[in-house]
């Protein structure tokens, strides 16, 4: 059986984060640890919003995520069990980088749920 991804990252189409991926992916979507999903954008470019999913936390940028990675592990960790995939929101983002996912594939090992990933808007 093929493993499953441990990160589900959702981003704008065409945004620059899209561009940045489909040029040059970092390591872990490289290998399948991360999957890379384009989503529909408003008229404003902003990605529409998710039919499901539990937000555990919100941050202004990717940076942030490497910043603040024990926060991204105890959001994680607290959810609890459920069927609802766990959810952190990025403001914006121009890139995203192995430094800034690392946090978020080191929480998502340690919970049965689904987690995403979701960038709204180009920064």
């Amino acid at each position: 059986m093929a493993n499953q991804p441990r990160l589900i990252i959702q981003l704008p189409r065409g945004g620059a984060v899209d561009r940045q991926l489909s040029a040059q992916a970092p390591r872990s979507i490289a290998s399948g640890e991360v999957v890379v999903e384009v989503g529909p954008t408003d008229a404003e470019g902003n990605l529409e919003p998710a039919a499901a999913g539990q937000v555990v936390l919100s941050v202004p940028s990717p940076e942030a995520l490497a910043r603040q990675a024990g926060e991204v592990r105890r959001v994680i960790a607290r959810a609890g069990k459920g069927v609802e995939p766990l959810v952190v929101l990025v403001e914006a983002a121009e890139e995203l980088r192995e430094d800034e996912l690392a946090p978020m594939l080191e929480a998502a090992g340690h919970t049965s749920r689904a987690v995403i990933l979701r960038i709204i808007r180009d920064g």
